[in-house]
């Protein structure tokens, strides 16, 4: 799986630079306010990708690492906190779910839009926990899929609806591995001993050829791809909710993003 990620985002590292989605979302903002950061604090942020998170954060704080597993982003993350300015950043190589840090080394842990490319997301989560120190604060924000903890028709329909959602994702990139449902995200951190201190939810509006085309789809998957979105059951269209204008498709993900603090 590392070796698909590497290659898959290897090659897109300068598309993640100019991704509108990536560069200047809204969960941005919102993630920023949460953390809260201060001047004396060390952040790490996990899968850093082009590094605009960890370049968001770092005229905020003594000191950012951003992390990936990817060279290709390391240098994209590295090439534009030189072109800003940001002296207080480093780039470090490290799989999310083996951080290379000692424990209790961080102030904050970030990561934003790539926990569903990770081989386990409780495992993240743990090492997250680790690598904090106590009540340190760790934000992370991630695309949702529709779930539910309860058992009927209803929850089978919603665990449908996600799965289907997952599908299409992968589908779209290889190296995909599962996006959670919010209560499986919520399960997730208490079970790593994380305490939920806040979530939001916000809309993520995509262009369905800009989304394609960021991972470089074949013709043929992208075909699959659109009657996939465009015949989605009722579920999945509900919570896609494509719409089609001329020769354009825009539809939505919901984005979540949580605070938690180490026990």
């Amino acid at each position: 799986m590392n070796q698909h990620i590497q290659t898959q985002f290897g090659r897109a590292a300068a598309d993640y630079a100019v991704s509108q989605v990536h560069a200047q979302g809204s969960s941005l903002p919102v993630l920023l306010e949460m953390l809260q950061p201060q001047p004396c604090w060390r952040v790490l942020d996990v899968a850093t990708g082009a590094g605009h998170t960890a370049h968001l954060l770092s005229p905020h704080v003594a000191q950012v690492v951003a992390a990936d597993l990817t060279e290709p982003m390391l240098a994209e993350t590295r090439r534009n906190a030189t072109a800003k300015g940001l002296t207080c950043l480093q780039v470090a190589a490290a799989d999310a779910i083996a951080l290379p840090f000692a424990a209790h080394s961080f102030d904050a842990v970030t990561c934003r839009l790539a926990a569903h490319h990770f081989a386990g997301i409780g495992r993240f989560l743990r090492e997250a926990a680790r690598v904090l120190k106590p009540g340190g604060r760790l934000a992370v924000a991630d695309t949702i899929v529709p779930g539910s903890r309860l058992r009927g028709k209803k929850a089978k329909l919603l665990q449908a609806a996600g799965n289907y959602v997952n599908a299409f994702e992968k589908l779209r990139d290889g190296s995909h591995g599962r996006n959670l449902s919010l209560h499986e995200w919520q399960d997730a951190f208490a079970a790593a001993g994380l305490a939920m201190q806040r979530q939001e939810l916000l809309p993520m509006t995509l262009d369905f050829d800009a989304y394609a085309e960021r991972m470089r789809v074949p013709p043929t998957d992208k075909l699959r791809l659109r009657a996939m979105l465009l015949q989605a059951p009722a579920p999945v269209l509900e919570f896609l909710t494509p719409q089609v204008t001329g020769d354009r498709i825009a539809f939505h993900f919901t984005e979540a993003v949580f605070l938690a603090v180490s026990r």
